[in-house]
């Protein structure tokens, strides 16, 4: 079960970088239910190997490209995020002090704040794309203008898979003409 959600979340993740045209410095907020991915009902029934199969699955992969990945928290921690202390900097984040567990943030955002260098965690953020595993709802921490994304793979495990990528505003009216590598 573990290696099939290991590789499920790879082709999510792989597509996404596609069809989204994430480059190096885009951030992906994930939200992850592993109880959900368990076939249990969200925030149920937990699980750290769960939540490691998943980030086998993507995190190196999104490492190696060089995009922010930004880990939802539960509602337990109001949905906030773990992130590399670096990006906070770069944005000029406020670090709120907490440190996700299993049962209070989450096993994914516990094995995100396990996983990175220097993890921090911020109660916003504005991402490029993001990945909704479960139903975890992160349209917050998405930037305007959020667009779906239909991709391939609808499950991981026996959760449904959603995802988003965003796009720059149109501003204007009739008459304006529009730059289409920012569509």
């Amino acid at each position: 079960m573990f290696e099939q959600i290991k590789l499920d979340t790879n082709a999510v993740f792989k597509e996404l970088i596609e069809v989204a045209s994430l480059k190096k410095g885009n951030i992906v907020v994930l939200g992850c239910s592993t109880s959900e991915i368990g076939g249990d009902t969200i925030g149920t029934h937990s699980s750290m190997d769960i939540a490691c199969a998943v980030y086998d699955g993507m995190y190196d992969m999104l490492c190696d490209k060089g995009i922010y990945l930004a880990a939802q928290c539960c509602e337990h921690l109001n949905r906030a995020l773990v992130i590399e202390e670096e990006l906070a900097l770069k944005l000029n984040l406020e670090i709120v002090n907490a440190v996700p567990q299993e049962k209070a943030g989450g096993s994914s955002a516990t094995t995100a704040f396990s996983r990175m260098k220097k993890p921090v965690v911020v109660e916003r953020i504005r991402a490029d794309a993001g990945v909704d595993i479960g139903g975890t709802l992160i349209g917050m921490h998405l930037k305007e203008t959020a667009v779906p994304l239909r991709l391939n793979k609808k499950k991981i495990g026996q959760a449904f898979v959603s995802s988003a990528r965003t796009r720059a505003k149109f501003i204007g009216g009739e008459r304006t003409v529009y730059n289409k590598d920012l569509l």
